[in-house]
């Protein structure tokens, strides 16, 4: 045994017990199957989703579930989605290997034990997030569970084998373990302002994001002042008892422990709930269900506060303030240093995206299918200020066809334009760099 195979099975004999995992034996894999990007700890196996046309042969833009590429070496992977199924793991796999289905993701995780299947090599694009941008710069991994049943759903051993999972592909691929860069499906932001009804909204308010942050080596922990500007949302996941309901199903939730911390229009509990304007028109408060995002925000999202009084918390959500409880002696947020976005001075609000394409003259003259930036329906307006500031790769992945038949396909543009990041609401989002100042917060 080589040196370097001692150490990397010493390695992953730690992040065994760190995790509380067990080994498992490597298993050679055969020219057909070939082996799961998986970390050594993991017990995985590799079933293709499907790549195939779907309608006329002569169609070659009709065809799933995902696309060839060769990243990092074309683009980097910058994030990491996670999902629910709301599907059994083996209904999953069976769709993902239906090229009518148009979907796919390059990881699912069984709920009972654990067990990881990669079905996309993480070189190729799934279509997994319901944002070709996202997609093209992102791993997916869906977790067996339905988002309203998620306390029954997400178990220890899904916990563990996904943050070994994600730990593994973080090192890999040198993504930062941040909220940032790790983010929910929820998080994803849409492409244009028309798009956001459609968005999802798993894993949901039950997914332990404190737990899970942890098990990744990155718990909450205070670093900024006490009175400072930037706070991680950051309470005790079985003391944060919460009443939602499925609007889908017409049916309230039983009150259980939730990641999520409801938002109201003033500071008290008999306001309306906040409203996410791209959701509800003028006038209308937000609710109680699952699915309304606009509503709560997450333990380990961060935010910057706007007001306190006693008792209250106000932070910049989606354009304005937004009210949550903070009552003496209990846990709801964490201090914490960090960057902020704000708009430059002069400027009185500055557009808010969900994609960081390339400007139209970044394309060849003779490429017919730029795609650029559309604003989304939320601006951040002079006086605010939101986390955020890292930046974001410009670029669009063009990849019409299955078999790279049109010019250009399955080229990636990089873009001119300089992004950072930022999380206006509930939501990822994206700003010209020339648009704001990114400020140290303490």
């Amino acid at each position: 045994m080589t040196f370097k195979q001692r150490t990397t099975l010493a390695l992953a004999a730690a992040t065994a017990g760190v995790l509380g995992l067990a080994l498992a034996p490597a298993s050679p894999a055969s020219a057909a199957q070939p082996a799961a990007e998986c970390p050594r700890v993991l017990r995985c196996d590799w079933v293709p989703a499907a790549y195939q046309q779907t309608g006329d042969p002569a169609d070659k833009e009709t065809y799933g579930n995902y696309d060839l590429s060769d990243r990092p070496a074309t683009n980097k992977i910058k994030y990491i989605v996670l999902h629910d199924t709301e599907e059994t793991f083996a209904t999953t796999l069976k769709i993902f290997q239906d090229p009518k289905r148009a979907a796919s993701a390059h990881y699912v995780v069984r709920s009972s034990d654990g067990h990881v299947t990669q079905m996309v090599k993480t070189k190729d694009v799934a279509w997994q997030a319901g944002n070709w941008y996202i997609n093209s710069d992102s791993i997916g991994i869906e977790q067996e569970g339905y988002a309203t049943e998620g306390g029954t759903w997400f178990t220890p051993a899904m916990y563990r084998s996904t943050a070994a999972l994600v730990r593994y592909l973080a090192a890999k691929y040198d993504i930062p373990l941040d909220r940032q860069h790790i983010l929910g499906h929820d998080n994803v932001p849409p492409t244009t302002a028309g798009g956001t009804a459609a968005m999802h909204w798993d894993p949901g308010p039950y997914w332990d994001w404190n737990h899970f942050m942890s098990l990744l080596g990155r718990p909450t922990e205070p670093t900024g002042r006490p009175d400072g500007q930037l706070v991680t949302i950051n309470p005790v996941f079985k003391d944060n008892v919460q009443a939602f309901r499925d609007c889908e199903k017409n049916i309230d939730l039983p009150e259980q422990p939730s990641s999520a911390v409801p938002l109201y229009t003033q500071p008290s509990t008999d306001a309306p709930l906040f409203a996410d304007p791209a959701l509800h028109p003028p006038g209308q408060s937000g609710t109680t269900c699952a699915s309304d995002w606009g509503s709560k925000i997450s333990a380990t999202q961060q935010a910057v506060v706007a007001e306190r009084k006693p008792g209250w918390t106000a932070i910049w959500w989606y354009g304005q303030e937004a009210w949550f409880p903070t009552p003496r002696h209990t846990r709801v947020t964490t201090p914490t240093a960090g960057y902020v976005v704000r708009p430059k001075p002069g400027l009185a609000d500055v557009p808010v995206y969900g994609t960081a394409y390339p400007a139209a003259g970044d394309y060849p003259a003779d490429f017919t299918a730029p795609r650029v930036s559309a604003p989304l329906a939320y601006t951040i307006k002079a006086g605010q200020s939101y986390p955020g500031g890292g930046q974001a790769p410009t670029g669009y992945y063009y990849a019409p066809t299955i078999d790279s038949s049109y010019p250009y396909d399955h080229t990636y543009f990089a873009g001119s334009t300089r992004y950072v990041t930022v999380q206006i609401g509930h939501r990822t989002a994206f700003v010209k760099a020339s648009d704001v100042d990114v400020v140290r917060a303490r």
